[in-house]
């Protein structure tokens, strides 16, 4: 780690050479210093590289409140002037584009070559105290009671996270974009109608869903430009809340979308083809009205289907249905759909303890001919992006920093999910290096708990 008082010896791209190669070292921090070293060249200055990456350890390794204080004492600051660590972020000189690039394109290295890129997303909540921290509103709490909708004042940020599986069955997400999705605040009642028509108007601009659909061709066009991954398929795996129309109708090429939608959507079956004799006026864009998904749930006529799909190394069954080739008209006419409905599963609170049952799950894939299999596998994957917020928020206290510049806001808590996301992939680097190296031992509740958590989460 180098203080803020040290100068560099040598140039970043130097300094990248001596570096251990990540193939050969069985070191977390090494393999953490060579993916700074990949990020130096986005950097104006030397320096300001160098603090950014002395930041970026601290983040990992201080054990009290993550705030920018906590961060400079962890790296043995604390007695020396501070002012030109927070004009690192209130100044915007933090290049976080690069860097989260670096940290996809070590993402796309891990993957086989024919595999497609699984990517979750979802938004999460910064729970804030202060009214005028810009970003701040009032926003519906996600972990209230189902019986009362209790709101909180939060940031909002919309991330990205990659799936990288692992030897025995085993997934990581890997955050790979966070972005920060503020909503504008209302004018006020005496307003005229001309302020009220633009803030209609930006507020439009702004909306969680176009922010999605931005981020998603974002990351198809960076696909594009990597040597390699052009022609690798793009799997985005949604909630409800990006299973939209402006989520599905731009959708990039080469590019699948897989989301929760309601019990009583209306879906369509394709138009029956015509001649020309049979012609009479408008052509027909979508045929027949088709079962809606809880018709479908509930259609005896159709059997289930039995799939398999593993969950940290174990095997879960799955019931389903299938409807292919169906129409909606939040996707258009572009896309021909697929419908899956998850069965109701069985669990248990504890040992011992009545079987209750989750409520049926309803997906739609933009690819009529994805496999049940990778379908299902990749949305019930989805759910270790929750993992990601969890630790982000509590092991890294991400949102803890006591911040009110408008960059600084964003550039803080993407600093320290991009660290969290380097050492992930540090951590994956080491087991690959030395496989045999000895680890601690892995909880029980991984293979139990989490596994019908996830099953759990995926039929909510």
């Amino acid at each position: 780690m180098v203080h803020r008082g040290q100068e560099p010896a040598c140039p970043p791209s130097s300094q990248s050479s001596r570096l251990p190669s990540k193939k050969n070292s069985a070191c977390i921090l090494d393999s953490l210093q060579q993916l700074w070293a990949e990020c130096f060249p986005a950097f104006s200055q030397d320096r300001l590289a160098f603090r950014a990456q002395a930041l970026s350890l601290s983040s990992l390794l201080c054990l009290g409140r993550h705030t920018i204080t906590g961060l400079l004492t962890t790296c043995g600051q604390e007695f020396h002037d501070w002012s030109a660590d927070y004009r690192l972020f209130s100044r915007h000189r933090l290049p976080l584009p690069p860097i989260f690039s670096v940290i996809r394109r070590d993402v796309l290295a891990q993957l086989p070559p024919d595999a497609p890129l699984c990517v979750a997303i979802d938004d999460t909540l910064l729970r804030k105290t202060g009214i005028r921290i810009p970003g701040v509103a009032w926003r519906r709490d996600p972990l209230g009671p189902k019986f009362q909708t209790n709101f909180v004042r939060a940031q909002r940020f919309l991330q990205l996270s990659a799936n990288i599986d692992l030897p025995g069955q085993i997934h990581r997400m890997i955050p790979i974009a966070f972005q920060h999705a503020p909503t504008l605040p209302k004018p006020s009642a005496k307003a005229s109608k001309e302020q009220l028509s633009a803030y209609r108007k930006a507020a439009h601009a702004v909306r969680l869903s176009l922010l999605a659909a931005q981020q998603i061709r974002a990351l198809r066009k960076s696909m594009d430009q990597e040597a390699g991954s052009s022609a690798r398929w793009l799997h985005v795996f949604g909630d409800g809340g990006q299973t939209n129309s402006t989520v599905l109708k731009d959708l990039p090429p080469r590019t699948v979308f897989t989301g929760r939608i309601r019990k009583d959507a209306a879906l369509y079956f394709l138009p029956p083809e015509t001649t020309s004799r049979q012609r009479v006026g408008r052509p027909r864009r979508y045929g027949a009205p088709a079962p809606t998904p809880e018709a479908l749930r509930t259609d005896e006529s159709l059997p289930w289907q039995s799939i398999s799909i593993a969950i940290d190394g174990t095997l879960h069954t799955m019931r389903v249905k299938v409807l292919p080739n169906v129409l909606w008209r939040a996707a258009g006419l572009r896309h021909t759909l697929q419908l899956v409905v998850v069965a109701p599963l069985g669990y248990r609170l504890r040992k011992g303890s009545k079987m209750l049952y989750t409520k049926p799950a309803f997906l739609i894939c933009t690819d009529p001919l994805l496999g049940l299999t990778a379908l299902l596998q990749g949305y019930v994957h989805r759910w270790d992006i929750e993992v990601n917020f969890r630790e982000e928020k509590t092991l890294l206290g991400v949102g803890q920093a006591q911040v009110r510049s408008r960059h600084s806001v964003e550039d803080v808590p993407a600093l320290q999910v991009a660290s969290y996301a380097m050492l992930l992939l540090a951590t994956i680097h080491a087991s690959q290096a030395s496989p045999n190296l000895a680890s601690l031992p892995v909880p029980k509740w991984v293979g139990v708990a989490n596994s019908s958590t996830a099953v759990h989460s995926t039929c909510h």
